[in-house]
Parts: C-alpha cells; structure tokens; sequence
C-alpha cells in the first residue's frame, strides 16, 4: 500500500463508517493519546519498566493507531503525506549530509552512541 493509497483508504472508511472526521483540535489530543501509549509500550519493551498483568506488547497495534490519526488529519488539512515526506526527505539531505556522519557520539557499533562521562 502506498501513502497515498492509505490516505484514500482512510478517508473512504471514515466516509462509510465514521460519519465523519472529528475535529482537527480533537484529532491533535487524539493523536497526542496515541503517541502516549506507543511510548508505554517501547518504555516496557525496550525501557525499564515491564509490563504489567494483562498488559501486551502491541507494539505495531500502537504504531498504527498513530499512523491512522496522522493521515486523518492530514487528509483534514489537505496535506499530501507522499509529498510532504518527499520534501522532508530532500531538506534533511540537505541539511544534514554531513551533520550524523560526523558525530563523534554515533561514532560507535553498538547504535547507543557515547555516554558522557
């Protein structure tokens, strides 16, 4: 499935089920919601915490939910997410070709980078 293509799936299954979009505002602290409980379930799964009884590791679950928002509020808004993350692509080219490359802290193999000391 393409970006575009999931931005039309969104919108036809809010159009046929949804009765409509909630808010911009409302889909932003929805959003915010979502965002909330991916970092619960990474600060289980890869954090310190554990999860607690009856909790589950529906890490991809949780992903999605953020990206279903996200694509109802750009469909919302009218933003092109193929577009939008094409540009975002070419302006951290841009302005970063050089800048990750030549970081002493990612200098190292296991991806944690250098802790200060």
């Amino acid at each position: 499935m393409t970006i575009k293509e999931a931005q039309e799936q969104v919108d036809g299954w809010i159009k046929k089920y949804g009765v409509r979009y909630f808010s911009e505002l409302t889909n932003m602290a929805v959003l915010t919601e979502e965002v909330g409980e991916l970092a619960r379930v990474m600060a289980r799964k890869y954090g310190d915490q554990s999860f607690k009884e009856g909790e589950k590791d529906n890490l991809a679950d949780e992903m999605a939910d953020v990206l279903w928002v996200l694509i109802c509020l750009a469909n919302q808004t009218g933003v092109d997410l193929t577009e939008a993350l094409q540009k975002n692509i070419e302006k951290k080219t841009q302005r970063d070709n050089k800048r990750h490359i030549n970081n002493i802290k990612l200098d190292n193999q296991d991806g944690k980078g250098f802790e200060s000391k």
